[in-house]
């Protein structure tokens, strides 16, 4: 998990790196590129199949992961890279609201106190977050990548609905992949392309490699370890990527900053934590890469 985590921070720095050469289509293209290709040689070499039984799940899950996809690589091109990180972490507190805005249209008498104690923090951690951001004139990024954190709380109940039909994870994560070349294909003949040169390929490739590879690691962490020690351990990913921001992008360090993020994994891990005690036999893990 910790590995994992650290992909996926690189996966970030890679996205930010690569957003200096291309546009977010092109990124989400050849990020989906690189990972189908990958997941369909793993599954060959394991005898498995990536036919599907129900394709239009599939679709809606890739549609809503694709978009917070999109949403994320163009928030991380543009906000230090930590708060992007962060921002997209925030999917845990979004199960949260979506738990008690359920529990509220089905009546509940009795609506869990913890559980919107959670909520508050971890919108309080984007308050402090965004002000810093405010003030570099970059709230509508911002706003972005916050968008993209419930976007992926979305897929992620997705992904657990695929996983109840049957569904193994690197089905789930090729038609995904699938579903960033298909859209960013479509966006590109909107946007264009931009030219190649030996940096830029590398970074792209880079993307597409460390975001699968993180998406295996975590797979299988989920597969062999216990789930909250493995949701704990994935904020590092906020760690790593604060790591990079600071001493490969000279990102401002204030405190406000820093205490929002503490705020939202917080939030994140006591939300992870009493959705488990509510209902134990159907945790699973929580991607971040959506």
């Amino acid at each position: 998990m910790v590995a994992a985590a650290f992909l996926f921070a690189t996966m970030g720095l890679c996205v930010k790196s690569a957003s200096s050469y291309y546009h977010t289509a092109e990124i989400v293209f050849y990020r989906g590129l690189v990972g189908a290709l990958m997941l369909a040689a793993i599954t060959w070499h394991r005898g498995g199949s990536l036919r599907t039984a129900v394709p239009a799940m599939h679709f809606w899950r890739s549609l809503s992961g694709v978009a917070a996809l999109c949403m994320w690589f163009y928030a991380l091109g543009k906000l230090p890279l930590a708060t992007a990180m962060t921002l997209n972490y925030m999917s845990s507190v979004w199960m949260a609201l979506f738990l008690l805005g359920g529990a509220i249209l089905l009546g509940g008498s009795r609506l869990d106190g913890r559980l919107i104690a959670a909520v508050l923090c971890g919108f309080a951690g984007v308050a402090l977050i965004l002000r810093p951001t405010l003030e570099q004139e970059q709230l509508w990024h911002g706003l972005v990548g916050l968008l993209s954190g419930m976007l992926s709380a979305t897929a992620y109940l997705q992904v657990t609905a695929l996983g109840r039909a049957g569904e193994p994870e690197y089905r789930v994560v090729f038609y995904f992949s699938l579903g960033g070349v298909t859209a960013g294909a479509l966006a590109m003949l909107v946007t264009g392309t931009s030219p190649h040169s030996l940096v830029g390929f590398g970074w792209l490739i880079a993307v597409g490699v460390s975001a699968t590879l993180a998406q295996l690691l975590m797979t299988r962490a989920y597969a062999t370890g216990k789930p909250l020690v493995n949701a704990s351990l994935q904020y590092l990913g906020i760690v790593f990527a604060f790591l990079y921001g600071v001493l490969l992008f000279d990102d401002p360090v204030t405190w406000m900053a820093v205490a929002g993020m503490l705020l939202i994994v917080l939030a994140g891990l006591a939300a992870t934590f009493l959705r488990a005690r509510a209902a134990p036999a159907t945790t699973t893990s929580t991607t971040t890469e959506t």
